[in-house]
């Protein structure tokens, strides 16, 4: 398929998803030869983030220079920019689409990719779209089960912890109807609960899928997905205080795990992984990370191509 912008995960199918992580495994081998490809030779990715980032944003720029390209980024575009002034997304593109060749864009409100893209003159990639979705980061979720458990069809995986703003789950949730016999587990307290248009999209399409609040679902499940409980998006440090730590996987939990399920975690992590699972096999959270920067540096390659 031809690749504009990338800004929701409903944009993509299953060929493109297999094109990619098949992409992603030879910018991997490329990498570990010691010599990576220079697709990008000679052009610009300009990352622009108006929230807080360290995976995404460095797993681009590294994606950008590995493969041959250069960089022009800012970190903390709510203050450091023209936004601080008062200028809109659109004007900004605008200018920066004029600077290089690809915009990153990370922002604080949910359409702000979409209306990115409808103003740029280069190809715009949504990397975190207030709480709506981060297509990029369900790519690698992706690859990262299927690297881990050597498929992704015919897996039981439990999404767990606040899938209300987690929006690499609502991107995940697009994606996983894709593959065939899948079972969805939402772990979540009742006010973290995962909106109702995600919900609605595994239903439409048949894929098995259930709600709760009881952390047990887990023991059943091939791929446990924890994610962080999102003080930013609390209205009260109260409402916040009330939901945090709602689900903590520790080292008592992991003899309830079946013995070859997948841990993982889009990071950071604030107290729901407990860092004495680190060194157990199962937990894949800090591959999850590094398998970012193959699959980013595959999709710059489709964007640019």
């Amino acid at each position: 398929m031809t690749l504009r912008h990338v800004i929701s995960a409903e944009q993509f199918d299953r060929r493109f998803l297999d094109g990619l992580f098949d992409d992603a495994d030879t910018m991997a081998a490329a990498l570990h030869s010691g010599t990576p490809p220079v697709s990008a030779c000679g052009r610009i990715m300009a990352t622009l983030f108006y929230e807080p980032s360290t995976r995404t944003r460095l797993s681009f720029e590294a994606a950008m220079h590995r493969l041959g390209g250069s960089v022009i980024s800012t970190e903390n575009a709510r203050e450091f920019s023209s936004a601080a002034k008062g200028e809109t997304v659109a004007d900004t593109v605008r200018i920066v689409g004029g600077y290089a060749d690809v915009i990153v864009i990370r922002h604080y409100e949910r359409d702000s990719a979409e209306i990115a893209s409808r103003f740029s003159p280069v190809p715009v990639i949504n990397a975190g779209a207030g709480a709506g979705e981060h297509p990029s980061q369900a790519f690698l979720d992706l690859y990262t089960m299927k690297k881990e458990k050597g498929r992704i069809d015919g897996l039981k995986i439990a999404l767990v912890g606040d899938l209300l703003h987690g929006r690499t789950v609502h991107s995940l949730a697009r994606l996983l109807p894709l593959y065939d016999g899948m079972e969805i587990f939402f772990v979540s307290p009742p006010e973290l609960r995962i909106p109702e248009e995600y919900v609605e999209c595994l239903g439409r399409k048949g894929v098995l899928y259930n709600e709760t609040h009881d952390f047990r679902a887990v023991e059943d499940a091939d791929i446990i997905y924890m994610t962080r409980v999102q003080k930013e998006r609390f209205s009260s440090e109260k409402k916040y205080a009330r939901a945090k730590n709602c689900y903590v996987l520790g080292r008592k939990a992991l003899g309830s795990l079946k013995h070859d399920a997948v841990i993982m975690h889009p990071l950071p992590r604030v107290g729901e992984v407990s860092p004495d699972i680190d060194s157990d096999q199962r937990a894949a959270y800090f591959r999850q990370a590094m398998n970012g920067l193959y699959v980013r540096m595959a999709l710059l390659k489709h964007v640019l191509s």
